[in-house]
């Protein structure tokens, strides 16, 4: 009987350090709004980095969902861009779309419906199928990530002044950051945090130019250039790296939709060789795996990353 009590408690403790072993994240040592405006800086010797647009969107793990961010980190290292959105009674969940249909087996307009009811609603993948995952709110995202990895909040339909009070409540400014689309957003989280980190659209040298009329540091700020590598992109890499701003390619919308891994990865090797520091991909672990070879050895950014 005793051999038997025995054997079995062998066997639930193997199965719980298998379980844990299987949840072993990647994840950022990050614990201040400093420190995460010096993971960010370019110094030319820089880890390259993966943002997961919308978590990731790949088969069994929906766009925007808490499973997919863990999906990711159990295989790469990676921050993540999301979208917030207000239900009717106005508590903030993440959904890209306006509506549900795409993304989940409701139907009709988010903002139509109340938490109680979108909390009911599953969560579709990529394909289609329906899963067992669903809508997260913001703030159960957030404490999701706390200690793990870095939220960028894209600019859907919330009030700047309600996402930045979201991020002041939760004590998150170390590890959320906001995606702004001109110099008048990025003056109002500015105003409101001077450590305030952000992702800002800088596709023109005009706009460039707009964020430093306004007085943002660039401290406070990644570069969002583009969705695609060209010969253009040269002299805007230059002018941002020279003033200590790492910037950013998006694949979703260009090469994420390459027919082949072999052509994917090609690209996405291609992002980092031409210049950029960080590609945005709905395929962030196939990126991570393709540009591994490219990785330096050595980056003073190494103490940031754990395992």
């Amino acid at each position: 009987m005793i051999r038997r009590y025995c054997l079995l408690t062998l066997i639930l403790c193997f199965g719980i350090v298998n379980c844990y072993a299987q949840k072993k994240l990647h994840t950022l040592n990050i614990k201040t709004e400093k420190e995460l405006q010096t993971y960010f800086k370019y110094t030319g010797k820089d880890i390259l980095l993966i943002s997961g647009h919308r978590g990731c969107h790949i088969p069994d793990y929906p766009e925007n969902s808490i499973e997919a961010f863990e999906y990711v980190l159990q295989h790469t290292p990676a921050f993540f861009e999301v979208d917030p959105r207000l239900t009717k009674d106005s508590v903030v969940v993440l959904l890209h779309d306006a509506t549900l249909d795409r993304t989940t087996n409701g139907t009709g307009k988010l903002s139509d419906y109340t938490w109680e009811e979108v909390k009911k609603l599953k969560l579709k993948d990529k394909n289609g199928k329906i899963t067992d995952y669903r809508i997260p709110t913001l703030e159960e995202a957030i404490q999701w990530v706390r200690g793990k990895t870095i939220l960028n909040l894209d600019k859907k339909d919330l009030p700047l002044a309600m996402t930045e009070s979201i991020i002041e409540n939760n004590n998150a400014g170390a590890f959320v950051m906001v995606t702004v689309h001109d110099a008048e957003q990025a003056r109002f989280y500015y105003n409101k945090d001077k450590n305030r980190m952000m992702s800002a659209f800088v596709k023109t040298e005009k706009a460039l130019k707009e964020y430093e009329d306004a007085g943002i540091p660039w401290t406070n700020m990644i570069a969002y250039i583009g969705p695609e590598n060209k010969k253009e992109n040269d002299v805007l890499l230059h002018l941002l790296h020279k003033r200590g701003v790492m910037c950013m390619i998006s694949a979703a919308p260009t090469y994420d939709k390459l027919e082949s891994a072999v052509e994917r990865g090609a690209a996405y090797r291609q992002t980092f060789t031409m210049g950029a520091d960080i590609l945005e991909s709905d395929l962030p672990v196939e990126a991570a795996a393709a540009i591994k070879s490219i990785l330096p050895r050595r980056s003073p950014k190494s103490p940031f990353f754990k395992y």
